[in-house]
């Protein structure tokens, strides 16, 4: 499946914030990519906005298109409210739960794992990174993996930043997703309303 693969540094650029990892070219070149970047631009419409929300939270979470749609349509279909539960379902990913217990520095990274059969769902070789936990579910680094220099590097710069509706047993290489999170735990900034306005068109 296609993933966007090229410079991160231009789509931090696109919107203003390191949304794929740390940019120096944030600092250096603090406007727009592109030949017109640093020229005067005529204040965006409303549709564009919204629009641009969307792309960049299918850029921090590594989704494309049809996946995005699927999952916010089945986050329209479940009771409360829709731009919530659609990041909370983006935030019970398989690769982003693995990226956020700091067994992989980054989402990209933490796809690579799930791909490559490193981690482990419940006790079972899990190889889907769209996959979605449930409350309860344990997360684990397969055993022939354990010794792996990406994962032990990773870990071994892991931050002291914990996230509330996650576990994790060093011991083992062992972390349980324990509830979906409320909106206010997840750190991005992400304005979820523009993109519910957008589907709703």
């Amino acid at each position: 499946m296609a993933r966007y693969t090229g410079p991160k540094s231009k789509i931090s650029r696109r919107f203003g914030e390191a949304i794929l990892g740390p940019s120096k070219a944030l600092t250096k070149k603090n406007y727009g990519p592109g030949q017109h970047g640093r020229g005067r631009r005529r204040k965006p419409s409303e549709y564009a906005v919204q629009l641009a929300e969307k792309q960049k939270v299918k850029y921090i979470y590594g989704v494309l298109e049809r996946q995005f749609a699927k999952t916010f349509d089945k986050a329209a279909r479940r009771q409360g409210i829709t731009g919530e539960i659609l990041l909370q379902l983006l935030e019970a990913r398989l690769d982003n739960t693995v990226y956020r217990l700091g067994i992989a520095p980054t989402r990209r990274a933490a796809r690579q794992l799930v791909s490559h059969k490193h981690i482990t769902v419940n006790g079972e070789i899990a190889n889907i990174p769209s996959m979605e936990l449930r409350p309860g579910d344990i997360i684990g680094v397969r055993e022939k993996s354990k010794s792996l220099e990406v994962i032990a590097n990773s870990l071994g710069a892991r931050s002291s930043k914990r996230y509330p509706w996650l576990e994790w047993e060093t011991s083992t290489l062992q972390g349980k997703f324990v509830t979906y999170p409320e909106r206010d735990q997840i750190p991005e900034k992400i304005q979820e309303q523009l993109i519910v306005e957008l589907y709703s068109k």
